[in-house]
C-alpha cells in the first residue's frame, strides 16, 4: 500500500556547524535529500540558467577565461558587499527553487517517500522556511564553529568571524526551528538524535 507523503523538511544550520554530515547521515538512513548547493553548482556551470543570470547581471569580470564562473571572485564580492549579495540571491534563488521543486516532484513519483529533506544553507535568509512543513537546524557552539571554519577554509579568526556574522545567528535560527540537532558531540550522538526524530515520522502509522 502507498505510504502517504507527509512532510517536506528544510535542513539548515550555520556555516561549519556540520550540516553536510547530517545530510549524509539522512541519506544513509534512506531519506531522500535534495541539496541546494549541489543544484546551484550544476545550474551555475557554463551555459546553464544560473550561469546566464550571473553573466547578465554581474558581467564578464566574474568569469574565467574558459567561460566558467569564477566562484572565488564572486565569493569575495558577496562576502564583502551586502548589496551585491542581495542582488545575487534575488536572481539565483528563484531559479534554484524552481529546479528543486522539479526534483521533489520526481522523487515523490518515483520513490514515494514519507519524508523528503531539502538541505538549504540559507533557508531562513532566503525565506524558504515558509514553504517547508518542518525546519531542522544543526547547531554547535560558536567557538566550535569558528575553530572548524578556520581549519576547513584556512582562515584567520577574524575572517572566520566575518563569515559567520554575515549569516543569521544560530540563536535566531534555533528559535525558529521545529527541531534542533546538536552536532557538538560525537558522530554517534548526532546519529542517535536523528534516528529518534525519524522514528516519529516513519513509524507513526496513519
Amino acid at each position: 500500500s502507498r505510504r502517504e507523503f507527509r512532510k517536506l523538511v528544510g535542513l539548515t544550520g550555520g556555516i561549519a556547524t556540520g550540516k553536510s554530515t547530517v545530510s549524509k547521515m539522512l541519506q544513509e538512513l534512506g531519506i531522500p535529500v535534495i541539496d541546494a548547493d549541489e543544484v546551484y553548482w550544476k545550474l551555475s556551470q557554463k551555459g546553464n540558467r544560473v550561469w546566464t543570470a550571473i553573466w547578465q547581471t554581474f558581467g564578464e569580470k566574474y568569469f574565467l577565461p574558459d567561460g566558467e564562473l569564477d566562484r572565488e571572485a564572486l565569493g569575495n564580492l558577496i562576502f564583502s558587499n551586502h548589496k551585491s549579495r542581495e542582488k545575487l540571491n534575488q536572481i539565483t534563488h528563484p531559479i534554484v527553487k524552481d529546479e528543486m521543486m522539479n526534483i521533489l516532484k520526481k522523487i515523490k513519483n518515483e520513490q514515494d517517500p514519507v519524508l523528503v529533506v531539502m538541505d538549504v544553507p540559507l533557508l531562513f535568509e532566503a525565506g524558504w522556511d515558509q514553504w517547508m512543513d518542518e525546519v531542522w537546524v544543526v547547531v554547535v557552539p560558536e567557538e566550535i564553529q569558528i575553530e572548524r571554519l578556520m581549519k576547513r577554509d584556512n582562515l584567520t579568526k577574524e575572517e572566520a568571524m566575518l563569515r559567520i556574522r554575515s549569516q543569521m545567528s544560530i540563536q535566531e535560527k534555533k528559535s525558529m526551528a521545529h527541531r534542533v540537532i546538536d552536532n557538538s558531540g560525537s558522530i554517534n550522538d548526532t546519529r542517535k538524535q536523528l534516528e529518534s526524530i525519524l522514528k516519529e515520522h516513519i513509524y507513526r502509522r496513519n
